[in-house]
């Protein structure tokens, strides 16, 4: 295979993204109706007893698991049999940025929907400007405040401050994008003991991460009454909050594997775009918390 590297690469037909395809609707599917019903009837835990999503949705995970491991599986076998060239390599970068890109406009949209309520919507239904009417129909006693912690039917909540559980995610991210460029330079160098070290650290402090969030989100529930139900203010932080985890979990499962794939020694300082793109991604993950805990946990 190694002759015919100059040529472009174009890979042979497969079936993994119409797998993946499946797998992400049962994903959708299954999510959606999970935490559509266990906010019914004023459920304060996320549970979903006698409902077919949470089941849905498992499958789907695992549908997904066995997906990436059989399709990455194809993708090294590709790279190590030396089909992988310079023009491949260029492809791949510019589909990692664009992949990116979109991850930034993704996120962009939810900031934007916090950004409507907190700073037009609210002041609307204070009365601000010509709105004291829209204000005295709609809800007469609202303050116009951030974050709301009282829902209209009168359900209230607390607020997740920011220097708590959040301010050491904070630093436990900034930790691990640090160790990542380490090991990143470590592997360009040819330093390989220093590589393994540092990725294993940045994996560690990823899972350690997610392991906080998911005590936040335990906290937030049973301490401050902080759910999916109170009202807009409740429903941007989960959804800010859910949807960074998920990505970091798909950062943490990406540096496992190259973690994997250093100890078996696939890559070289001149071969490893593979770890580069993983290393972007996380970095970019990393700054968009930055970003979200600013706007969602402090101001």
């Amino acid at each position: 295979m190694a002759e015919n590297s100059s040529k472009y690469y174009v890979p042979e037909s497969s079936p993994w993204p119409l797998f993946g395809s499946i797998g992400l609707f049962l994903i959708a599917i299954g999510a959606a109706n999970f935490i559509q019903q266990s906010t019914q009837f004023g459920q304060n835990t996320l549970r979903a007893d006698g409902t077919w999503g949470q089941y849905v949705l498992m499958a789907g995970v695992l549908w997904m698991i066995a997906t990436m491991f059989f399709w990455w599986r194809d993708t090294i076998k590709e790279s190590l049999t030396g089909l992988h060239n310079e023009q491949l390599s260029g492809s791949y970068r510019q589909g990692m940025i664009w992949f990116i890109f979109s991850e930034v406009m993704f996120f962009g949209a939810l900031f934007g929907a916090l950004f409507y309520a907190r700073w037009l919507i609210i002041p609307w239904l204070g009365g601000a400007g010509n709105n004291a009417m829209t204000h005295e129909l709609l809800w007469p006693g609202f303050q116009a405040m951030w974050p709301l912690t009282t829902t209209p039917d009168g359900r209230t909540t607390q607020v997740m401050g920011a220097w708590g559980l959040p301010a050491i995610n904070t630093a436990i991210l900034i930790v691990s994008s640090i160790t990542l460029t380490i090991a990143h330079h470590a592997l360009i160098v040819g330093e390989r003991g220093r590589l393994i070290l540092f990725q294993g650290i940045t994996i560690l402090l990823g899972l350690f991460f997610l392991s906080l969030q998911v005590y936040e989100y335990y906290h937030a529930y049973h301490e401050l009454g902080l759910t999916l139900e109170a009202g807009i203010y409740g429903s941007l932080f989960f959804f800010l909050t859910g949807f960074h985890g998920i990505h970091v979990t798909m950062g943490t499962l990406m540096l496992i594997v190259c973690f994997f794939r250093i100890l078996k020694g696939h890559f070289t300082k001149e071969n490893h775009f593979v770890y580069e793109a993983s290393a972007w991604y996380w970095h970019f993950v990393d700054v968009v918390w930055l970003f979200l805990f600013v706007v969602v946990y402090w101001l």
